[in-house]
C-alpha cells in the first residue's frame, strides 16, 4: 500500500490518522471535523489495521486483538482452576490405576474428570498450546503497537498543525502584549517542573514522563519471560517434581534423574509426644487428637548412591556411595540441584506372608512358604513330593462387578492368592483361594489347606523429589512485570504545546492518564503569565451531547 505524504513533506505509512511530524489530520474532510483526535498510539498506522490480504495478515490481526488475548487468558485460568478440583495424577498413591482411582474416589464426576484429560492437565498438549497462544498473542500485540508508537513519538515535531492543537482535549487561545516575555516565563516554569523543552521558531514543546508509555510493553516482556519459564518446566532436566515411595531396606532409582542417582532407605523413624509431666504443653493437644498420638518427628535415614558407568538394560547398576543423610520434615537431602523432602509415610505395610501346607484332618504340616508380596515366586518346593504353585496373586484384592477376584493396585493392602497344592497322594493338585480371614475351595472340599503362619511388615517413606532450573526465569519475569506495572501506574506521559499563531498564543496539552493532575500542573505553570487556562473540550463535547439529547426529547 502506498505511503501518504503530508503537506509538511513527511511521508507517513498508509493508515496513519494524523501526520507523525506536524500532526495534521490525514482523514478526509479533516478541516471540518470538530471532534477530538484519537491519540492512542499517536494515530500511527498499525499493521493489524492496515493489511488484511494474506493468511499471515489475518493471523497477525487475530493475535493482535486485546480481546483475543484476554479470552485466551480467561480460558487458561478456568482450565487451571478445574485442574485443582481433584489431585493431579502425579500426586496419586503409587501403583494405582488413575482411571479406577478417580472413578472410585470421586464417582462419575471423577470418571469424567479423567476422561476429559484434567488428571494430567499441566502436561497436556492442549494446555501447552494455550500457554503458547498467550505468548504469541503477547508478542504480536506488543509489536503491533510499540513499533509504530516509538516511531511516532520519536519523529514528532515541535511545530504542530493548527488542527492538531485545536482538537486536543486541553486547548486555549490567548492574546498578550509581551509575547516574548510571556513565553520566557512559561519556559522557566516548565523547567522548574522538570519538563524536557524543545524550541523551534519560537514555538515550544514541553514533555516529560515519556518512559511511562512503555510500561504496558515492559509488562508484556515480563509475562513472556514468565511463560517461557513455565514452558521450560516441560523440557527434560529443567524441572522435576516427582513423588517417590521407598520401603525400608529398598534401593530405588530416584525419579527424574534418568538413572543417575539411587536412594536406599535404611530405616524410617516415627516419634510421638507422650503424655506426662514433662510434656504438659502437649497434653491438651494429645487429648484432642483422640488416639493419643501427636507427631513429634518422622524421618528417613537414607544413603545416596550415584551410578558408575553407562546404563545397560537388564544389568544391575554399579553404584558409588555419595552420602548418608537423615531426611526430616523441612530438612531435605540436597545434592546436584536435587532436593528430597519427607512429605508422607505409611507404617506396617505387608512385606512377606508365611503359609504352612497343612493336612486339614490331622493338622500335620509339611513345610512353610514365605511369599514376598512385591515379588512372589511362581512355585515353592517343600520336598518329599510336596509342592505349592501360585496360580494368581491379587495384592489389593476385591470382587469386581461380575463377582470375579481383581486387584485395585499393586500395593499389598489386602493380599489374596490362588494356590495349587501338590502332595504324593494328590499328584493332580488341589486349588484353594486364600485371602485374609477367607478361604474358598472352588472344586469341592480339599484334603490340604494353606494355613496362615505369619506376617512381616515394613515402613514406607513418601518423598518428594524436586529440581528447578526455571525458578530464576520465573523470578526475572515477575520482577520485569512489576517494573512495568510501577512504570505505567505511577508516572504518566505529559506534553504541552505552546505556539505563536496569527499574533496569538495557542496552548494545547495531552496526557495518557490523570487529566486532573495535568490541569493542576498547567494552572501552576501559567500562574502570573496572563495566558488563559486551557478548556477541557471533553467536558464541552459531553455537555453539548447532553444538550442535544434534551432538545430532541423536548421536541
Amino acid at each position: 500500500m502506498e505511503h501518504v505524504k503530508c503537506e509538511c513533506g513527511h511521508v507517513n505509512p498508509h493508515g496513519t490518522a494524523f501526520c507523525e511530524s506536524c500532526g495534521k489530520p490525514l482523514e478526509e474532510h479533516s478541516e471540518t471535523k470538530k471532534q477530538l483526535l484519537d491519540m492512542r498510539y499517536e494515530g500511527s498506522a498499525r499493521r493489524s489495521q492496515t493489511y488484511n490480504k494474506t493468511i499471515i495478515d489475518k493471523i497477525w490481526a487475530f493475535f493482535s486483538s486485546v480481546k483475543v488475548g484476554v479470552t485466551l487468558i480467561v480460558i487458561t485460568l478456568i482450565a487451571s482452576a478445574i485442574g485443582t478440583i481433584f489431585p493431579q495424577e502425579m500426586y496419586l498413591p503409587p501403583n494405582v490405576s488413575p482411571a479406577e482411582y478417580y472413578a472410585d474416589q470421586y464417582g462419575w464426576l471423577g470418571k469424567l474428570y479423567y476422561q476429559l484429560g484434567f488428571n494430567n492437565l499441566y502436561g497436556s498438549w492442549w494446555y501447552m498450546l494455550l500457554i503458547a497462544s498467550i505468548g504469541v498473542s503477547l508478542v504480536i500485540c506488543s509489536l503491533d503497537r510499540v513499533i509504530p508508537l516509538y516511531r511516532a513519538l520519536k519523529q514528532q515535531g515541535v511545530t504542530r498543525h493548527p488542527n492538531f492543537l485545536r482538537r486536543q482535549r486541553l486547548f486555549s487561545v490567548s492574546q498578550v502584549a509581551d509575547m516574548d516575555g510571556v513565553l520566557k516565563r512559561v519556559k522557566e516554569n516548565l523547567a522548574e517542573r522538570r519538563y524536557h523543552i524543545r524550541e523551534e521558531n519560537g514555538n515550544i514543546l514541553a514533555e516529560k514522563g515519556r518512559f511511562s508509555r512503555w510500561g504496558p510493553y515492559v509488562n508484556h516482556i515480563g509475562l513472556i519471560i514468565f511463560l517461557i519459564g513455565a514452558m521450560l518446566r516441560f523440557v527434560p532436566g529443567m524441572y522435576v517434581d516427582e513423588v517417590m515411595w521407598i520401603r525400608e531396606g529398598e534401593t530405588k532409582e530416584i525419579p527424574g534423574t534418568h538413572g543417575k542417582y539411587f536412594l536406599k532407605s535404611e530405616k524410617f523413624i516415627f516419634e510421638t509426644y507422650q503424655k506426662g509431666k514433662d510434656n504438659e504443653v502437649f497434653n491438651a493437644a494429645i487429648d484432642r487428637v483422640g488416639n493419643g498420638m501427636v507427631a513429634k518427628n518422622y524421618q528417613t535415614n537414607v544413603v545416596l548412591y550415584k551410578r558408575i558407568g553407562p546404563v545397560i538394560a537388564g544389568e544391575e547398576p554399579k553404584l558409588k556411595k555419595i552420602k548418608e543423610y537423615k531426611i526430616r520434615v523441612n530438612e531435605p537431602l540436597k545434592y546436584d540441584h536435587y532436593a528430597l523432602y519427607q512429605v508422607d509415610f505409611k507404617q506396617n505395610e505387608p512385606y512377606k506372608m508365611a503359609f504352612q501346607l497343612m493336612d486339614k484332618t490331622s493338622g500335620k504340616t509339611f513345610g512353610t512358604v514365605d511369599i514376598n508380596l512385591h515379588n512372589p515366586e511362581a512355585s515353592y518346593n517343600l520336598g518329599h513330593g510336596y509342592r505349592v504353585e501360585l496360580l494368581s496373586y491379587f495384592p489389593d484384592f476385591y470382587f469386581d462387578e461380575d463377582g470375579n477376584p481383581a486387584t485395585k493396585s499393586k500395593i499389598p493392602n489386602n493380599p489374596a492368592f490362588v494356590f495349587k497344592m501338590f502332595a504324593p497322594d494328590k499328584p493332580k493338585g488341589e486349588v484353594s483361594f486364600v485371602a485374609i480371614q477367607q478361604t474358598i475351595e472352588p472344586f469341592g472340599n480339599n484334603k490340604y489347606k494353606m494355613a496362615f503362619a505369619g506376617l512381616e511388615t515394613r515402613n514406607v517413606s513418601g518423598l518428594t523429589v524436586r529440581r528447578d532450573f526455571t525458578l530464576w526465569i520465573l523470578g526475572l519475569g515477575g520482577a520485569v512485570f512489576m517494573i512495568g506495572l510501577i512504570q505505567g501506574m505511577y508516572w504518566n506521559h505529559r506534553r504541552i504545546w505552546v505556539q505563536r499563531i496569527n499574533g496569538e498564543v495557542w496552548l494545547a496539552a495531552h496526557t495518557n492518564k490523570n487529566w486532573f493532575g495535568l490541569k493542576n500542573e498547567i494552572r501552576r505553570i501559567l500562574d502570573g503569565t496572563g495566558l488563559a487556562m486551557p478548556v477541557d473540550q471533553a467536558d464541552r463535547e459531553k455537555n453539548a451531547g447532553q444538550g442535544g439529547q434534551a432538545h430532541g426529547a423536548a421536541q
